[in-house]
């Protein structure tokens, strides 16, 4: 899965690169489908990679974990 994202991303952000680079007719094209792809198909990926097997509910703000962030700074002061 990372070397698929890696692949795609570096296929989109080439076809952006070569968008501006090259004087064709169909530029805007390249242009268009590299962050086309980039935000529809790269981001989400790279999101799913990174987020599975990750309990979600430890990354959120709720009164369990202000309560452990008090106690964690509590210690780190003394």
């Amino acid at each position: 899965m990372k070397y698929l994202i890696w692949i795609l991303f570096i296929a989109t952000v080439g076809s952006i690169f070569f968008g501006f680079i090259l004087d064709v007719d169909y530029s805007e094209k390249l242009i268009g489908f590299g962050v086309l792809g980039l935000f529809v198909i790269v981001f989400p990926l790279f999101s799913y990679y990174r987020w599975k097997n990750k309990n979600v509910s430890d990354y959120m703000l709720n009164k369990e974990n202000i309560e452990k962030m008090r106690a964690y700074n509590d210690n780190v002061e003394n």
